[in-house]
C-alpha cells in the first residue's frame, strides 16, 4: 500500500515538473519574441532618422551622420537636390542664424566640433591664410570657421616665420582635431612677406591651398600705422615714416607698412614654389561690402559646400564692418574685436596721391598676374 502511494506521488511530481518546465519555456520564448520585435521596431525608427549610406568613407561617416541625421530640418538641407531649390537657396542651410531653424544649424556645427574633438586626429593644415596684415585675414578666419567642415586654429602660430626650428610635430600639436572630411586651417598674415615661408610650406606639402586677403595698399598702410600708433603714441607722423624725401616724392620702401603693400614682389616669391591655381585672392574691400559673395568664393576654392551665405551676416554701422548673426541658441551677435574697424588717422590728400602713384606699377603687375582687377585707383 505504501509502495503504491509513493509511486503515485512520484508520478504527480514528475507531471508537475514537466508542466512547470514547459510553462517556463513558453514564457521565455514569448519574452524573447517580444524583445526582438521591440528591437527591430527601434532600429526601424532609427533608420527613419538616418540617411542612406554616405558617399564618404572612413572618418567621413561620423561627420556625415551628424550633418544628415541630426534633425529632419538639417537633413533636408543636405539631401535636397539643388534643382528643387530656388537660385538663392542652392547650398544654403534652412537653419542659418537669424532664420527659423537657427538652433538646428548651430547644433550641426557644435556636434561636428564635438565629434572631431573626440574621434578626430591632429593633422597638418590643408589650407593657410598667409596674408596680408590689415587686409581682413581675421574676418576671413572667423567667417570660414563657422562652416561645419572647417576646423581652424584661433591664434597665429607663426610657425613658418618665427618658430620653424620647433619642427612639424610641434606645429601639428597646435592644430585642432579634425575628421577625414574636415579641413584644418590656420592663419598667419606675416607669411606672405616672409622670404622663407613659401619654400617651408612647400616642404610640408606642395598641395597646400593658400588664401591671400589683399586690400588697397595705401589704405592698408594707413590702417597698419593706425594700429601701431594705438600701441606706441610717440612714433613719428605717417608721412615722416612713409617718405625718404616727401618733397621729391621718394617713398621709403623699407618701412614695413609700405613694403607689405608691394604685392607683386611678394607674389613672385610664392610662384616659385606654388601654382597660381593653389592661391585664392580675397578682396578686403568686397569682404566688407559683400561678405557672402567673397566667402562663397572662398568655400568654392576650398572645395566646400556653400553653407555660409548672406543670411549669416548683418552690417554693423558702428564698426563699419559686417558681423555674424547669432544662432537662436546663443547670446550676442559675433563681431570682430575692438581693434577691428578702428577709425583711421587722417592723412593729407597729397600724401595719399603720392603713395597711389608709387604703388600703381606694382598694382598693375599684380592684377595681370592674378587675373583680377581690384580697382584700387
Amino acid at each position: 500500500m505504501a509502495h503504491r502511494f509513493l509511486s503515485s506521488t512520484n508520478r504527480s511530481s514528475t507531471r508537475f515538473a514537466f508542466i512547470f518546465t514547459v510553462s517556463l519555456s513558453c514564457t521565455y520564448l514569448c519574452y524573447t519574441i517580444l524583445f526582438c520585435r521591440g528591437t527591430v521596431m527601434s532600429n526601424q525608427a532609427y533608420e527613419g532618422r538616418r540617411c542612406s549610406p554616405s558617399k564618404n568613407a572612413g572618418g567621413k561617416k561620423l561627420l556625415g551622420k551628424l550633418e544628415n541625421c541630426a534633425s529632419p530640418g538639417v537633413r533636408s538641407v543636405v539631401e535636397e537636390p539643388a534643382a528643387r531649390r530656388g537660385p538663392s537657396e542652392v547650398s544654403e542651410p534652412s537653419g542659418a542664424p537669424g532664420g527659423p531653424a537657427g538652433g538646428q544649424w548651430a547644433d550641426v556645427k557644435f556636434r561636428n566640433m564635438s565629434v572631431a574633438q573626440r574621434y578626430g586626429d591632429k593633422k597638418l593644415p590643408n589650407a593657410l591664410i598667409v596674408g596680408v596684415k590689415k587686409g581682413g585675414t581675421r574676418a576671413v578666419l572667423e567667417f570660414i570657421r563657422i562652416h561645419p567642415d572647417v576646423r581652424a586654429l584661433g591664434t597665429e602660430p607663426h610657425f613658418f616665420d618665427r618658430n620653424y626650428d620647433r619642427g612639424l610635430d610641434w606645429y601639428r600639436g597646435l592644430m585642432p582635431r579634425t575628421l577625414d572630411s574636415q579641413i584644418t586651417l590656420e592663419k598667419t598674415p606675416s607669411y606672405f612677406v616672409t622670404r622663407e615661408a613659401p619654400r617651408r610650406i612647400s616642404s610640408m606639402s606642395r598641395e597646400t591651398k593658400l588664401i591671400v586677403v589683399v586690400r588697397n595698399p595705401v589704405t592698408r598702410a594707413i590702417s597698419d600705422y593706425t594700429q601701431t600708433l594705438s600701441k606706441k603714441p610717440d612714433i613719428p607722423a605717417f608721412d615722416q615714416l612713409a617718405f625718404k624725401n616727401r618733397s621729391l616724392g621718394v617713398v621709403d620702401a623699407s618701412w614695413n607698412a609700405i613694403r607689405i603693400g608691394m604685392y607683386a614682389l611678394h607674389l613672385d616669391n610664392w610662384l616659385q614654389h606654388f601654382r597660381l591655381s593653389q592661391m585664392h585672392f580675397v578682396s578686403g574691400e568686397r569682404l566688407i561690402t559683400d561678405p557672402a559673395g567673397e566667402m562663397g568664393r572662398v568655400q568654392d576654392f576650398l572645395g566646400l559646400k556653400r553653407i555660409i551665405t548672406d543670411k549669416h551676416f548683418y552690417f554693423n554701422r558702428t564698426k563699419g564692418f559686417p558681423c555674424l548673426k547669432k544662432p537662436e541658441s546663443s547670446g550676442q551677435p559675433r563681431c570682430l574685436g575692438k581693434s577691428k574697424g578702428r577709425t583711421h588717422v587722417q592723412i593729407e590728400r597729397e600724401v595719399i596721391e603720392q603713395l597711389q602713384e608709387f604703388y600703381r606699377p606694382f598694382n598693375v603687375k599684380f592684377f595681370e598676374t592674378v587675373g583680377q582687377d581690384f580697382k584700387w585707383d
